[in-house]
């Protein structure tokens, strides 16, 4: 059980793990704070938060638990301006989906404060953002990625993982750096692919006559596009290496594809369609990440 909740980003993720933290009846209370005075405003209405927060320190002192669910590009920035008002027992975490940007702004702001510090990222979500949009159960079954670092203390780090779990969430660590080349390949690119695929469709004089002839497969490969604009064009520049990365990878096995298309060779072109769709059904049957 937690005293207090400084919520930091008053958005779906923040905002679904607070009303969760209350359901689970670990924390008394929760204090908000978005750049947004309409959005805590709704959440304080919707009793996602008790009390509104003038800033992100407000928010964070008197905290023993400090959620940073802001665009990551923010973190610095929010770390600075509660550093001096996390003590030595609070717990700090954040939601953001990459790590080793997150992980190096602690490392330069924390100070003394670092070993308070758990970077997690939860691998949930939905098209649709905003305190309006927030689920109880958002994390429910979901997994729960933590990169904590050397200097992060033991109590936070069991604090953290304990936490999650009580949540409903399947919790495993790993370092920042294969965090980031992990989920460069099966979050941050299929992500760039679904953008990249409206925009192939708009960008032709017939697109929006394709569009009304696509089915539910189009639709669930494409679902994803929907996703907040400045969240992603900051996951993307923060992750552009590993990103990159992947998009070469990517782009050979499409030409690699195109090539047995071009040359009409069918049974080659089978093959290879055969191993993509075992592959896929070996992966629905993968079971879900062992806690640590």
């Amino acid at each position: 059980m937690f005293e207090q909740l400084g919520l930091i980003g008053c958005g779906l993720m923040g905002s679904s793990f607070a009303l969760a933290l209350k359901r689970a009846g670990l924390i008394k209370r929760v204090v908000g704070f978005s750049p947004s005075k309409s959005t805590t405003k709704l959440a304080l209405k919707m009793g996602v938060i008790d009390a509104i927060a003038s800033s992100a320190a407000e928010a964070a002192t008197g905290s023993d638990l400090i959620l940073l669910a802001v665009p990551v590009a923010a973190t610095e920035t929010t770390l600075t301006a509660i550093q001096p008002f996390i003590s030595e027992t609070t717990l700090v975490m954040d939601v953001g989906s990459t790590k080793r940007d997150v992980v190096s702004a602690a490392i330069q702001v924390l100070g003394n404060r670092l070993p308070c510090f758990v970077p997690a990222h939860p691998i949930c979500g939905r098209e649709v953002s905003g305190v309006q949009n927030a689920l109880v159960d958002l994390y429910v079954g979901k997994k729960v990625i933590l990169t904590p670092l050397p200097e992060t203390a033991t109590v936070q780090r069991q604090q953290a993982c304990q936490l999650w779990t009580a949540l409903g969430c399947i919790v495993s660590e790993m370092s920042p750096q294969m965090h980031d080349a992990a989920y460069a390949a099966v979050s941050h690119l299929p992500h760039l692919l679904a953008f990249a695929m409206m925009h192939s469709l708009e960008s032709q004089a017939d697109g929006q006559q394709y569009l009304s002839l696509a089915g539910p497969g189009f639709r669930d490969f494409s679902r994803i596009a929907a996703g907040e604009p400045a969240m992603w064009r900051d996951i993307f520049l923060a992750n552009r290496d590993e990103l990159l990365a992947q998009s070469q990878h990517f782009q050979a096995s499409l030409q690699a594809l195109e090539k047995l298309i071009e040359a009409g060779d069918a049974a080659l072109l089978q093959d290879s369609i055969r191993q993509a769709s075992q592959a896929r059904a070996n992966w629905q049957h993968t079971p879900a990440a062992s806690s640590k």
